[in-house]
């Protein structure tokens, strides 16, 4: 083999090596991310995780309940679906919020015009450099930064930081966390129940029985026609697990009570008749709940009906 041989040889070898490399890369950025890979990009100590998929929610007509809302009122909405012809209605597929201290780290699956988005955002003092785009919120605190995890996946992120959606370009190493296959999930960590911040009203009275938790899990799935919440808990040890079963049975006992002596009934349509459907038991190290959800309950919440 002479040596002209060779050096075309090393030269087809470099450029197929280039080209796989170059094919693996964006295999890689395009396969679809799984709830678990997507939960092992964002900042998630001490954050409460929301993920929603929004397509299951919209083939079951839970998302044409939003059609009054005040999100679908708000005039900067509005003008941002006009602008970017973006409606997360029609348009986004999943969503897994992180509320973290330190501000609100997204993953968004759907279908982003990601043009009109960079003007968008050049329109509103904002910046970008290549795909990584920031530009000032509501508030000064509010900063935010996105780009395109993948052609379907926006990365971003609102913090004081203008540049927080980074952090969503990084793979965390820890093993699978337990998931739900529910089309509605919220994973809360331990400091937030202990602390009772950010829970809605007339629900920390069960979150005190919950400060013995090491997980806690809370899922939504369908039943038939309605809904059905269910509460997931890990705790350290079966006699924790059985006290929780008890304690959260007990204070469902005491709501019923104190609405009876008010001559009311629990009202499936507010959160006294979901809260007083409540029935839990415990297996193991592992504490269950279930409460009943009414679809008018679900009008009320999300139609601002």
């Amino acid at each position: 083999m002479t040596p002209k041989t060779r050096a075309w040889l090393l030269i087809l070898l470099i450029s197929a090596l280039c080209g796989v490399t170059l094919w693996g890369v964006i295999w890689y950025r395009s396969r679809a991310l799984s709830p678990a890979a997507m939960l092992k990009r964002l900042p998630t100590d001490d954050a409460v995780v929301l993920y929603v998929d929004v397509a299951r929610l919209r083939t079951a007509g839970i998302l044409e309940l939003l059609d009054g809302s005040k999100v679908g009122e708000d005039p900067e909405y509005q003008n941002f679906v006009r602008k970017t012809d973006f409606d997360y209605k029609q348009d986004l597929d999943a969503a897994m919020i992180a509320f973290a201290p330190k501000g609100k780290y997204m993953l968004l699956k759907g279908r982003f015009d990601w043009k009109s988005l960079k003007s968008y955002v050049l329109g509103n003092d904002g910046r970008c450099n290549n795909s990584f785009c920031k530009m000032p919120g509501s508030m000064p605190e509010k900063r935010i930064s996105f780009f395109p995890l993948q052609s379907e996946i926006m990365a971003m992120a609102v913090s004081d930081d203008d540049v927080a959606a980074m952090r969503m370009n990084d793979v965390d190493r820890r093993p699978d966390a337990e998931i739900p296959t529910a089309p509605i999930w919220l994973s809360i960590p331990p400091s937030v129940v202990k602390s009772g911040q950010s829970l809605p009203p007339g629900t920390q009275m069960f979150a005190r029985s919950l400060e013995r938790a090491r997980t806690v899990t809370l899922f939504i799935v369908q039943e038939g026609d309605h809904f059905a919440a269910k509460l997931n808990v890990r705790c350290a040890a079966e006699s924790d697990a059985t006290a929780l079963a008890a304690d959260l049975n007990k204070t469902t006992g005491l709501l019923r009570e104190m609405i009876a002596r008010e001559h009311e009934k629990p009202n499936p349509a507010d959160l006294s008749g979901f809260l007083t459907s409540g029935a839990f038991r415990s297996e193991g190290t592992r504490a269950s709940g279930y409460w009943r959800i009414e679809r008018s309950l679900i009008e009320n919440l999300l139609g601002g009906r």
